[in-house]
């Protein structure tokens, strides 16, 4: 995708302006836009809501999508809107972001372990009755009961179990049910059920496998369900799964929602898993997401360099792919520079042209970037803050 004519280059500084409506400009088109430029298509985007939203009500489930994609609260308002039962954060610092700018519905999936982080986190419970923490050790949750109570407040906590990962949780089975009577027998704790994210068969390649692998990782953790129920325990709550298992985690009795993300915009890495219907792409969502480049040199047969590189396209893997083109490569390893070599081309660049990129990973990608311009038609039609960028902590 590109354009052959000199563009006015608006900047990011003047498009918060215009997005202000502190000026009078006309409507911005995107080939208008500084680079690089991070834009979402909103057609796309609504189908992929669409999509998503509407297969998990066929299947009995909701979606809680995880703002660590978007860590934009314009956009979690909007998924919110079309029938999420929340959003998913990672941090507490996302969290704070969320809340801050009127997002009310959260489940942090992290646990919070420090005291400082527990401060601020019970802080924000006795902000917005609507922040959910996870747990996954007894200590911690004697010292989120402990800050809780100090808070003047009862505190909502899930219990994260782990599915085989061994990343963050407690292991599925006994563990997991103690630490839950636990947290019920807290006085500062109001336990709200479990979560369990299975993050290795989201990219499994072939939907036939991802599935095979889904309910056997899953297994353990479903069983953890059937005994919280058993004891009595709460179990409202029964949270996991992701984009690449929107469509088989209803299978997983219990399940109450999925903590998709990436669906929203979709990326290299998730084009490669392969859908329901056949193993090359994943049909199932489209790709809104792209970051906006512009040809900076031409002088080399064979090649090109454009203006976005690692500093804002990341150097994940899969490369990047050049939109609505064949016969390019694009690889962003330069810091500044990305390299974009011809193989009988669909075509070719000179200095000036701007091209579209579906970006490798599109979490790691957002976090580089300061706005995101909603576009429609080719014009932009919102540009929202990413509140939460650089929320590390």
């Amino acid at each position: 995708m590109w354009v052959p004519r000199h563009v006015k280059g608006y900047t990011a500084k003047e498009m918060r302006v215009w997005a202000a409506g502190e000026t009078t400009a006309a409507s911005v088109s995107k080939w208008d836009l500084d680079t690089p430029a991070l834009c979402l298509d909103l057609d796309k985007m609504e189908k992929n809501f669409a999509k998503a939203h509407t297969t998990l009500a066929e299947n009995g489930i909701r979606p809680r999508p995880h703002a660590k994609t978007h860590k934009c609260p314009a956009i979690a308002k909007l998924q919110i809107a079309d029938g999420a039962v929340g959003i998913s954060t990672a941090k507490v610092s996302e969290s704070e972001a969320m809340i801050d700018n009127g997002v009310d519905k959260v489940l942090q999936t992290t646990a919070n372990v420090t005291p400082h982080k527990i401060r601020r986190a019970m802080k924000l419970r006795k902000r917005c009755p609507g922040f959910i923490q996870s747990v996954d050790t007894a200590h911690n949750a004697r010292e989120l009961s402990d800050a809780a109570r100090e808070t003047g407040i009862v505190a909502d906590v899930v219990i994260d179990v782990d599915p085989g990962m061994q990343r963050t949780g407690i292991a599925a089975g006994d563990p997991a049910v103690e630490l839950a009577r636990l947290v019920d027998s807290l006085p500062g704790l109001r336990l709200r059920g479990m979560e369990a994210y299975d993050g290795a068969s989201q990219h499994i390649k072939g939907f036939k496998e991802r599935r095979a692998k889904t309910l056997e990782r899953m297994a353990a953790p479903t069983e953890t369900y059937a005994m919280l129920e058993k004891a009595g325990l709460n179990t409202e709550i029964f949270s996991g799964g992701g984009t690449g298992t929107y469509n088989i985690d209803h299978e997983h009795r219990g399940c109450t929602d999925v903590q998709c993300g990436s669906y929203l915009f979709m990326d290299a890495q998730y084009l490669a898993i392969g859908s329901k219907t056949g193993d090359e792409v994943y049909s199932d969502f489209l790709p809104s997401l792209t970051v906006l480049a512009t040809v900076l040199n031409a002088n080399f047969e064979g090649r090109a360099t454009a203006d976005a590189g690692a500093k804002s396209m990341t150097i994940n893997e899969p490369d990047p792919i050049v939109y609505g083109e064949t016969g390019i490569s694009y690889r962003a390893r330069s810091d500044e520079f990305g390299n974009i070599r011809y193989d009988s081309p669909s075509r070719t660049y000179k200095v000036g042209d701007k091209l579209e990129l579906i970006v490798s990973h599109c979490d790691p990608v957002v976090n580089l970037y300061d706005q995101i311009y909603g576009i429609r038609n080719d014009v932009v039609e919102a540009v929202w803050p990413i509140h939460a960028r650089g929320k590390s902590q």
